[in-house]
């Protein structure tokens, strides 16, 4: 698949690769919302692997709309596109699932990049607010698929809002002998069911992707076009 993205802003990295590859593993159905859309790769990934699902998007830039819209025609996939702020947006419906690569960078070290530092910094989209938001859209038992800043692990069980409850949970290690830099999480409504534990993912062995994360890129098959 070809991605079109803005020269000048925010491209898509491989926090979205492990974050789609790890939607992938979950039966995917229904009514599906992606929350910060970007160029919209994460969302139409998944609708590709996907495609009975009703897949909705919400950005709140109008360029990376654009980007979506563009996107979505250029791979042939259907979605519909919300040009607004999500926890402003009133919606008509719920959703069997929520999913989103949200922007969770902390800090005053910021881009002057308008697009860059929408797309990257939580006061953009604080996280209590944004959890409270995506409880109230989804359905009895609709399940929220996200990641986040690992070192978050805390403030993120803490602020999940009942009657969601984390059900898995994936850490991604740059390397074997490195931190855990990013967190995968699946919360679903109502679910009774212990926490599973995945088995970390490691980005890189030497200078080379790790052999699981050169087969997510190859699962993705995209392709970035900046313009």
């Amino acid at each position: 698949m070809t991605f079109y993205q803005p020269k000048n802003g925010y491209c898509y990295n491989s926090d979205t690769m492990f974050l789609y590859d790890f939607i992938t593993k979950f039966n995917i159905k229904g009514n599906v919302l992606e929350v910060g859309g970007g160029c919209g790769v994460l969302g139409l990934l998944i609708k590709r692997d996907f495609p009975k699902i009703n897949l909705s998007v919400i950005e709140k830039q109008e360029i990376m709309s654009e980007f979506i819209k563009k996107n979505s025609l250029q791979n042939n996939i259907d979605v519909k596109i919300i040009n607004a702020d999500f926890l402003d947006y009133e919606f008509d419906k719920r959703f069997d699932f929520v999913i989103s690569n949200p922007p969770f960078y902390q800090g005053t070290l910021k881009s002057e990049n308008e697009i860059i530092k929408t797309a990257r910094y939580e006061e953009f989209l604080p996280m209590g607010e944004f959890f409270k938001k995506v409880n109230s859209i989804l359905s009895e038992r609709g399940e929220f698929i996200f990641c986040y800043d690992a070192k978050r692990i805390d403030d993120i069980i803490s602020k999940m809002p009942k009657p969601l409850k984390v059900i898995d949970i994936r850490f991604m290690h740059p390397k074997l002998n490195k931190k855990a830099t990013l967190v995968m999480i699946r919360a679903k409504r109502h679910a009774k069911s212990m926490v599973t534990v995945h088995p970390p993912l490691i980005g890189f062995v030497g200078e080379n992707y790790s052999e699981e994360a050169a087969e997510i890129y190859k699962k993705a098959g995209t392709k970035s076009v900046k313009i």
